[in-house]
């Protein structure tokens, strides 16, 4: 049988829109993307799962995999990733989004490095072992809206589905290998008070001032968490606070009953996102103790956990061996979290670079192809055909 093209496979899902949104006008499903490739992988052998995740029919995960099935929780190699990208802005692109192009030895198309070129690779290394006998099983698991909300992995985790015991999931880390990162969540804070002419502050109550206690309370909050002691590893290595929208008020006569704030918090590995959710949440509550406005809270992101993978864990070892470069830490989020709740231990690694990811002109260096493909071979040798 003809090897499993890994460039034809880039080019059909690049081709297919599955755009992840918050805005129903540019969301779209990636159900097609992955049946096309289920169909791919069904002809060397693969068994394919495909799963809906939630109500909605064109939102789903694949697991494709290889290899003794009955193994999976205490063996086996997963190569993982997520099928959708962002939106993206055309005027910006020199060439057409969904159509993958060569020029200047990069290929050009939008999720190229943010990852379905990681996607393509690992289908057609995996492929290449479709007539060979492994001990362990060797999966695919592909999943739905990584960029807007992680319900894929959220999917999974909930229904504990675990492919294997070591997993590489493939985001644009240039070839190293990240065994750590922070975690995310995102909430809304609202004041409501009363409004009246501002001539007489007695005729209302003043929700951007008890906002303005509010912001004191979550600075205190973001300054403790700074201040506690250095992680080392991480660019910025302490957690993160940044208050990112405020509205409030519609006429400066008016006494506003209205402020929204919107924040984001960036955790290290070992908190909870419940615990600081709660932290948050009390010490705003008590900064409003004597205030006339009331104070509701909403999470705009639920969150993802922080990754942490043991250093000796032997996909951290290998990997480092196999790249040249020790395990590092990062500040962004992934869908890792998910998988090592399940009892998987994770590994981020993939030929893309960050700082292309979410841009015009989106690309993956053809450089990386080679070196990509060498560590999954020889991390399948190393899991899946052992001895």
């Amino acid at each position: 049988m003809p090897a499993l093209n890994w460039r034809d496979v880039l080019a059909e899902l690049v081709a297919e829109p599955t755009i992840s949104s918050d805005d129903p006008t540019l969301d779209r499903g990636n159900r097609r993307a992955a049946e096309l490739l289920a169909a791919r992988l069904e002809d060397f052998g693969f068994d394919c799962d495909i799963r809906p995740i939630g109500e909605r029919e064109d939102k789903v995960n694949l697991i494709a995999r290889l290899g003794p099935a009955e193994r999976r929780s205490e063996s086996g190699l997963v190569f993982a990733g997520h099928l959708d990208t962002v939106p993206y802005d055309d005027t910006g692109w020199n060439s057409d989004p969904f159509a993958l192009t060569e020029r200047d030895n990069r290929l050009y198309g939008l999720g190229t490095t943010d990852m379905k070129g990681f996607v393509a690779l690992a289908a057609g290394v995996a492929a290449e072992y479709a007539d060979q006998q492994l001990e362990a099983p060797l999966s695919l698991v592909l999943t739905a809206d990584e960029e807007c909300g992680m319900d894929g992995a959220r999917a999974l985790a909930d229904n504990g589905i675990a492919a294997g015991r070591y997993c590489v999931i493939g985001e644009p880390t240039s070839l190293v290998p990240i065994r750590q990162h922070k975690g995310i969540f995102m909430e809304t804070i609202e004041t409501i008070g009363a409004s009246g002419h501002s001539s007489n502050p007695a005729h209302g109550a003043n929700a951007i001032e008890a906002m303005h206690l509010a912001i004191g309370a979550i600075r205190a909050l973001r300054d403790e968490l700074a201040g506690r002691d250095a992680a080392d590893g991480f660019p910025v290595p302490h957690a993160t606070l940044n208050l990112g929208t405020v509205r409030g008020g519609d006429a400066a006569n008016r006494i506003p009953a209205r402020c929204r704030l919107d924040i984001d918090l960036r955790f290290l590995p070992g908190d909870s996102i419940d615990d600081l959710r709660e932290s948050l949440r009390n010490r705003v509550r008590a900064a409003l103790a004597q205030s006339d406005c009331d104070v509701r809270f909403s999470a705009l992101f639920a969150g993802t956990p922080a990754l942490e993978t043991p250093p000796d864990s032997p996909i951290v070892t290998a990997c480092e061996e196999l790249t040249g470069h020790e395990a590092a830490a990062v500040d962004f989020g992934t869908e890792g979290a998910f998988y090592n709740a399940i009892g998987m231990e994770t590994v981020i690694l993939g030929p893309g670079d960050i700082a292309l990811a979410h841009q015009p002109n989106e690309y993956l260096a053809l450089s990386r192809v080679a070196p990509m493909q060498s560590i999954l071979r020889s991390l399948v040798e190393r899991f899946c055909r052992p001895g």
